[in-house]
């Protein structure tokens, strides 16, 4: 059995409980959009100007640092930037995932720029994952079945059958708002401004989130694919004291496509402010070419707006690809 709180719009308050094997299901969650998808007209417009074509020059100026792992104690939380969305999160003395892919390729996108941080065979035991939403780049199906079927996954209302087909038997299902309870960690699902797909007849038919993950000394966010919004001060009133905030800088060019959908590094520094978090952990750039800006662009105009923020540039952890940070008690 599992424990759920706050389940969504349907179940305001009180405390439910839900087998493992319940699916959430609603025909569509486009009324969770925050703006229209792009249309035919859209999509034409992109391919005639060329912006859907990444830009991969200066690759060699991506840090990759695969160091291997610091041990951690239980008090302390560490986490680890694996690439992409990727983070190996220790906390709590439990070794969590977020939006695992290992792979070399994802569908519709050049290979990828840089190896993971962490060889996929050196990791701890993984106690949960937590999957932002469907999109190839954040659910990536060769990656998810190197896992162990008994490892217990938390994914978005709407996503809980594709895992539970392959084999998964501890899949967690959950509505923006609600919360979970594995290994010794709270999980609470929060908004994000983004959409879902994997194919031509699935558009929005599973929910897209961010994830709180909240041990006994510290608290983590992973905001997953997002625009800028709202959803960030909201979700700063529900979860104060975020110690690391884990946001998404790259994939934002072209604006008039990408800015729904998509932070840019300025967004990105504002959205860490709206969280009240203690530190930014920089993302979702350097990994794969997936729109038009240079590949280390993302990272060098985060740094400038941090520092334009006034912010100490202690707290920005713009980490390199296996390169890990830690908190301590």
């Amino acid at each position: 059995m599992l424990r759920v709180r706050g389940a969504g719009r349907a179940r305001q308050s009180g405390r439910v409980r839900i087998q493992y094997q319940q699916p959430l299901i609603q025909p569509s969650y486009a009324d969770r959009l925050h703006a229209p998808l792009p249309n035919f007209r859209d999509v034409m417009r992109l391919m005639w100007t060329g912006h859907y074509r990444g830009r991969v020059g200066d690759v060699d100026r991506i840090p990759v640092l695969r160091r291997g792992l610091a041990p951690v104690t239980a008090q302390d939380t560490a986490i680890t930037w694996v690439g992409h969305a990727t983070y190996l999160v220790r906390i709590g003395g439990a070794a969590v995932l977020t939006d695992p892919v290992w792979s070399s390729r994802i569908p519709g996108v050049p290979r990828r720029l840089t190896p993971p941080g962490v060889a996929f065979g050196e990791l701890p035991p993984i106690d949960a994952v937590v999957i932002s939403h469907n999109h190839y780049d954040h659910l990536d199906s060769p990656t998810v079945l190197r896992l162990p079927r008994s490892t217990p996954v938390l994914v978005p209302a709407g996503l809980g059958r594709w895992f539970r087909r392959r084999g998964f038997s501890e899949v967690v299902e959950l509505d923006w708002w609600q919360s979970a309870e594995v290994a010794g960690l709270t999980f609470d699902f929060a908004p994000a401004q983004h959409w879902s797909r994997r194919g031509p007849r699935d558009t929005c038919r599973s929910l897209w989130g961010s994830w709180v993950i909240s041990g006994p000394e510290h608290r983590v966010y992973h905001a997953g694919d997002t625009g800028y919004g709202p959803h960030f001060a909201a979700i700063a009133q529900r979860y104060p004291n975020i110690d690391v905030a884990m946001v998404p800088i790259g994939a934002y060019e072209p604006r008039w496509f990408m800015k729904p959908v998509h932070m840019d590094p300025e967004e990105a520094v504002q959205a860490v402010a709206d969280l009240g978090a203690e530190h930014a952990a920089t993302m979702h750039w350097g990994t794969f070419v997936l729109t038009r800006e240079p590949v280390t662009e993302p990272l060098n105009r985060v740094r400038k707006a941090w520092r334009e923020a006034g912010r100490d540039p202690e707290r920005l952890w713009d980490l390199a690809i296996g390169e890990s940070r830690a908190l301590r008690s």
